[in-house]
Protein backbone atom coordinates (compact mmCIF):
# COMPACT_ATOMS: atom_id res chain seq x y z
CA UNK A 1 0.00 0.00 0.00
CA UNK A 2 1.05 3.55 -0.58
CA UNK A 3 2.60 5.65 2.07
CA UNK A 4 0.18 8.39 3.27
CA UNK A 5 3.03 10.90 3.46
CA UNK A 6 3.92 10.35 -0.19
CA UNK A 7 0.26 10.54 -1.15
CA UNK A 8 -0.01 13.85 0.70
CA UNK A 9 3.13 15.21 -0.96
CA UNK A 10 1.83 14.09 -4.37
CA UNK A 11 -1.48 15.84 -3.67
CA UNK A 12 0.30 19.00 -2.53
CA UNK A 13 2.61 18.94 -5.57
CA UNK A 14 -0.34 18.37 -7.91
CA UNK A 15 -2.22 21.24 -6.28
CA UNK A 16 0.84 23.48 -6.48
CA UNK A 17 1.33 22.66 -10.17
CA UNK A 18 -2.39 23.24 -10.74
CA UNK A 19 -2.18 26.68 -9.10
CA UNK A 20 0.99 27.53 -11.03
CA UNK A 21 -0.63 26.34 -14.27
CA UNK A 22 -3.71 28.46 -13.56
CA UNK A 23 -1.52 31.48 -12.78
CA UNK A 24 0.49 30.96 -15.96
CA UNK A 25 -2.78 30.65 -17.90
CA UNK A 26 -4.01 33.91 -16.38
CA UNK A 27 -0.74 35.71 -17.18
CA UNK A 28 -0.83 34.36 -20.74
CA UNK A 29 -4.50 35.47 -20.98
CA UNK A 30 -3.51 38.95 -19.80
CA UNK A 31 -0.90 39.27 -22.56
CA UNK A 32 -3.32 37.81 -25.08
CA UNK A 33 -6.01 40.34 -24.14
CA UNK A 34 -3.45 43.15 -24.32
CA UNK A 35 -2.43 42.02 -27.81
CA UNK A 36 -6.09 41.74 -28.84
CA UNK A 37 -6.71 45.26 -27.53
CA UNK A 38 -3.75 46.58 -29.55
CA UNK A 39 -5.13 44.88 -32.66
CA UNK A 40 -8.58 46.36 -32.00
CA UNK A 41 -7.05 49.78 -31.45
CA UNK A 42 -5.18 49.50 -34.77
CA UNK A 43 -8.40 48.42 -36.50
CA UNK A 44 -10.32 51.33 -34.96
CA UNK A 45 -7.60 53.77 -36.02
CA UNK A 46 -7.72 52.36 -39.52
CA UNK A 47 -11.52 52.64 -39.67
CA UNK A 48 -11.35 56.19 -38.30
CA UNK A 49 -8.81 57.14 -40.99
CA UNK A 50 -11.00 55.56 -43.68
CA UNK A 51 -13.96 57.55 -42.36
CA UNK A 52 -11.91 60.76 -42.51
CA UNK A 53 -10.80 59.98 -46.07
CA UNK A 54 -14.42 59.31 -47.09
CA UNK A 55 -15.48 62.63 -45.59
CA UNK A 56 -12.68 64.43 -47.46
CA UNK A 57 -13.65 62.73 -50.70
CA UNK A 58 -17.30 63.74 -50.24
CA UNK A 59 -16.27 67.32 -49.47
CA UNK A 60 -14.13 67.44 -52.62
CA UNK A 61 -16.96 65.93 -54.63
CA UNK A 62 -19.31 68.62 -53.32
CA UNK A 63 -16.82 71.36 -54.22
CA UNK A 64 -16.47 69.96 -57.73
CA UNK A 65 -20.24 69.81 -58.14
CA UNK A 66 -20.56 73.43 -56.98
CA UNK A 67 -17.85 74.49 -59.41
CA UNK A 68 -19.62 72.69 -62.25
CA UNK A 69 -22.93 74.34 -61.37
CA UNK A 70 -21.24 77.76 -61.24
CA UNK A 71 -19.55 77.14 -64.59
CA UNK A 72 -22.82 76.02 -66.16
CA UNK A 73 -24.51 79.17 -64.84
CA UNK A 74 -21.75 81.31 -66.30
CA UNK A 75 -22.14 79.70 -69.71
CA UNK A 76 -25.91 80.06 -69.50
CA UNK A 77 -25.46 83.79 -68.79
CA UNK A 78 -23.14 84.20 -71.76
CA UNK A 79 -25.56 82.29 -73.97
CA UNK A 80 -28.48 84.47 -72.83
CA UNK A 81 -26.43 87.61 -73.49
CA UNK A 82 -25.56 86.47 -77.00
CA UNK A 83 -29.17 85.47 -77.72
CA UNK A 84 -30.44 88.82 -76.46
CA UNK A 85 -27.95 90.58 -78.70
CA UNK A 86 -29.02 88.48 -81.69
CA UNK A 87 -32.72 89.03 -80.98
CA UNK A 88 -32.71 92.70 -81.96
CA UNK A 89 -34.41 91.81 -85.19
CA UNK A 90 -35.56 94.43 -87.70
CA UNK A 91 -34.93 98.05 -86.80
CA UNK A 92 -33.72 101.23 -88.40
CA UNK A 93 -30.09 101.07 -89.40
CA UNK A 94 -29.16 104.08 -87.26
CA UNK A 95 -30.72 102.37 -84.17
CA UNK A 96 -28.75 99.22 -84.86
CA UNK A 97 -25.57 101.27 -85.34
CA UNK A 98 -26.10 103.07 -82.01
CA UNK A 99 -26.76 99.76 -80.26
CA UNK A 100 -23.56 98.36 -81.75
CA UNK A 101 -21.59 101.34 -80.36
CA UNK A 102 -22.76 100.86 -76.75
CA UNK A 103 -20.12 98.26 -75.84
CA UNK A 104 -17.18 100.08 -77.41
CA UNK A 105 -18.19 103.39 -75.80
CA UNK A 106 -18.75 101.77 -72.40
CA UNK A 107 -15.43 99.97 -72.69
CA UNK A 108 -13.60 103.18 -73.56
CA UNK A 109 -15.27 104.99 -70.63
CA UNK A 110 -14.49 102.12 -68.28
CA UNK A 111 -10.80 102.13 -69.22
CA UNK A 112 -10.67 105.94 -68.95
CA UNK A 113 -12.16 105.70 -65.45
CA UNK A 114 -9.66 102.95 -64.59
CA UNK A 115 -6.81 105.17 -65.82
CA UNK A 116 -8.15 108.08 -63.75
CA UNK A 117 -8.38 105.86 -60.64
CA UNK A 118 -4.83 104.65 -61.29
CA UNK A 119 -3.60 108.26 -61.50
CA UNK A 120 -5.52 109.55 -58.47
CA UNK A 121 -5.32 106.83 -55.83
CA UNK A 122 -2.38 105.47 -53.91
CA UNK A 123 -4.28 102.41 -52.73
CA UNK A 124 -3.10 99.37 -54.68
CA UNK A 125 -6.15 97.29 -53.78
CA UNK A 126 -8.50 99.81 -55.38
CA UNK A 127 -6.38 99.99 -58.53
CA UNK A 128 -6.21 96.19 -58.73
CA UNK A 129 -10.00 95.94 -58.35
CA UNK A 130 -10.58 98.55 -61.05
CA UNK A 131 -8.19 96.86 -63.49
CA UNK A 132 -9.81 93.48 -62.75
CA UNK A 133 -13.30 94.90 -63.38
CA UNK A 134 -12.25 96.64 -66.60
CA UNK A 135 -10.52 93.55 -67.93
CA UNK A 136 -13.42 91.26 -67.01
CA UNK A 137 -15.94 93.61 -68.62
CA UNK A 138 -13.86 93.95 -71.79
CA UNK A 139 -13.47 90.21 -72.17
CA UNK A 140 -17.14 89.62 -71.36
CA UNK A 141 -18.34 92.18 -73.87
CA UNK A 142 -16.02 91.27 -76.70
CA UNK A 143 -14.99 87.72 -75.94
CA UNK A 144 -16.18 85.19 -78.52
CA UNK A 145 -18.18 87.77 -80.50
CA UNK A 146 -16.35 87.27 -83.76
CA UNK A 147 -18.51 86.14 -86.67
CA UNK A 148 -18.81 82.40 -86.86
CA UNK A 149 -17.70 80.70 -90.09
CA UNK A 150 -20.56 79.10 -91.98
CA UNK A 151 -21.09 75.42 -91.38
CA UNK A 152 -20.14 73.30 -94.36
CA UNK A 153 -22.30 70.33 -95.13
CA UNK A 154 -20.57 67.06 -95.87
CA UNK A 155 -21.18 65.86 -99.46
Amino acid sequence: MADPLILGMDAAAGGLFGIVGTALGRVAGFFERRQTFKQEQARWSHEYRLHELNMQAKAQESEIELALVAQAGSWAGLEASIKADAAIGKASQWVINILRLVRPILTLLLWLITGWIFAKTQNGAIVEAAVFAATAATLWWFGDRAPKPPLRSNP
